[in-house]
């Protein structure tokens, strides 16, 4: 049997075929799988807009626009919106860029690109953003979390990508963009008008214009994230739910840990709630735990005007110190697979279950001098949330 020569990740495109290739073919091989780099995708490519059309858009109120600039030898990266023709006027003569998003809401010739796209759902599709560099202006390594097409419009721009599927991802503390701390390429090229480099999401990349004036055009795809589908997704549910509809408990029996978030509360949780039944255990009593405590709130414990230390409370308890509950914190625990969290308006902490059945039970209570680091750690944690509040005992022990 013979065996399977690698998929190229540089093809030339044509009039015909601006993807080197039928859709059908890039959608199989390279759609959400791997880079590909098309030389010529639109050949004798003319960008439908003028840099200084461009510039003028993004000083228009309501438009999308950023400037970026890199200080080289200080690697310092500023960037600024809301931008006016003075902004443009103080730019220095290299390594800055201008992104503009959204220019095909603006511009029926750039929006003409998308035909070129059909072969994708129009619901797919987000927007056409360019930018324009002058030389050695780019972003940074980055990574994007969907896919784009990045198109050649004016000059010539430097891509490097990395393919590693383990290549680093963390971001850089430093800087306003969320810029890679470590890039190291595996694949560079150079494009020039009508080349066109696609990226699934996820690859490390970065772009820097090289020579003379640059301008790119990024057709980017919507992606959203599960976090996003999920929130809209309940806000909808909510929407359609009548207020009537309420967590019931007609079974309920007498609570054998006070303060308990027990397995049959869960399964109550789980027919009260549509997508609950997608949660395991632990993420379930987690989501509810920190949920129940901070419902109906009206208010939050204040905090301790100074942060109390460790050393400090060790000292408090020798003295034989009393830590009261705040009035305004409301105290849950549960336990599962994972081990035993206690609950305070909305926060999780590591607990043990006796301490945290204590904490829900008694107002006040008076630790012993010597206490698992687990447990001191615990109530640390609760004094400097201000949860709980320290009063010397009225007499010593």
């Amino acid at each position: 049997m013979s065996k399977q020569a690698p998929l190229p990740i540089e093809v030339r495109g044509s009039t015909r075929q601006p993807l080197g290739m039928s859709p059908a073919q890039f959608l199989r091989d390279y759609w959400q799988k791997r880079p590909l780099l098309i030389r010529h995708a639109f050949p004798g490519f003319v960008p439908p807009i003028e840099p200084d059309d461009l510039a003028g858009l993004a000083c228009e109120e309501t438009a999308l626009s950023r400037l970026i600039v890199h200080d080289e030898k200080r690697d310092r990266w500023s960037v600024k919106s809301g931008l006016t023709e003075d902004d443009f006027a103080a730019t220095p003569d290299s390594h800055w860029t201008l992104l503009v998003q959204d220019v095909d809401k603006w511009d029926a010739d750039v929006a003409a690109l998308l035909e070129s796209f059909r072969f994708l759902p129009t619901w797919r599709v987000d927007d056409i953003m360019i930018s324009y560099a002058e030389p050695g202006g780019g972003v940074g390594a980055h990574v994007d979390q969907y896919d784009v097409f990045l198109l050649q419009a004016l000059g010539q721009r430097h891509w490097a990508i990395s393919d590693d599927p383990e290549a680093p991802k963390d971001f850089r503390p430093d800087v306003e963009l969320k810029q890679l701390q470590t890039f190291d390429p595996t694949h560079e090229w150079l494009l020039e008008p009508g080349d066109m480099l696609y990226l699934p999401p996820g690859v490390p990349h970065d772009g820097v214009a090289f020579g003379g004036p640059c301008m790119t055009f990024s057709i980017g795809m919507r992606a959203p994230s599960q976090a996003e589908l999920t929130g809209d997704l309940a806000d909808y549910l909510a929407e359609r739910m009548s207020d009537d509809q309420r967590y019931v408990d007609p079974d309920l029996a007498p609570v054998k840990g006070i303060g308990e978030i027990d397995k049959h509360a869960l399964a109550r949780v789980r027919q009260s709630v549509p997508t609950a039944a997608t949660l395991d255990d632990d993420t379930l009593r987690d989501w509810f735990g920190r949920f129940i405590t901070r419902y109906r709130i009206a208010q939050a414990p204040a905090l301790p005007e100074r942060e109390l230390t460790a050393a400090a409370l060790t000292k408090l308890l020798d003295g034989g110190c009393e830590l009261f509950r705040h009035p305004w914190s409301r105290l849950a625990w549960s336990r599962g697979k994972r081990g035993c969290s206690l609950y305070a308006n909305g926060q999780a902490y590591v607990a043990s279950a006796d301490l945290a059945e204590q904490l829900c039970t008694e107002r006040s209570l008076q630790p012993p001098r010597k206490l698992p680091a687990a447990d001191q750690a615990l109530l640390l944690a609760l004094i400097n949330d201000g949860h709980l509040v320290v009063r010397k005992a009225k007499r010593p022990r």
